[in-house]
């Protein structure tokens, strides 16, 4: 049995949902290449150079993988905000390879002039920390985690 949330309220979760839309552009692409071989199909008889129906499969089998794909990215969490810490989920494998970095490990936080990184720093040189790229999220979406990150650090 999984565990759940204990307090989903107090938790913000961002999602790829930014690197999602050129999954579910890719997908469509494919359906419709999908589609157009299987109309023109219809008139091999007449010109028997057209291709074979089975050439359908490849564009749908991709299109089936894209969508699977970009439903997955839409859904799941990139970056969520808890309250003991900031959990990270890499691209493969999220669930084995998560980081949580803990706010008291966090001495100061910044985000660079286009929302697109976002530094924790470890140390109060700034010579440790973690770079995390905020391009997988959507562009409105970019500001508010920033805003919150940065929020949450000053106050300690």
């Amino acid at each position: 049995m999984a565990a759940g949330v204990q307090s989903p309220e107090m938790e913000l979760r961002f999602t790829r949902s930014g690197q999602a839309a050129l999954f579910w552009v890719l997908s469509a692409v494919l359906l419709a290449a999908a589609v157009t071989l299987s109309a023109s199909s219809i008139y091999r008889s007449i010109n028997p150079q057209l291709p074979h129906p089975a050439w359908i499969l490849a564009p749908l089998s991709a299109a089936f993988f894209t969508t699977r794909l970009a439903l997955g990215l839409t859904r799941h969490a990139y970056v969520i905000l808890s309250p003991p810490g900031i959990e990270i989920f890499p691209f493969f494998r999220p669930a084995q390879g998560m980081r949580l970095v803990l706010w008291q490990e966090i001495h100061a936080a910044e985000v660079n002039a286009d929302f697109s990184v976002l530094t924790l720093h470890h140390d109060a040189d700034k010579s440790a920390g973690i770079h995390l790229s905020l391009r997988p999220i959507r562009a409105d979406r970019r500001a508010l985690l920033a805003k919150a990150v940065i929020g949450r650090v000053s106050r300690r």
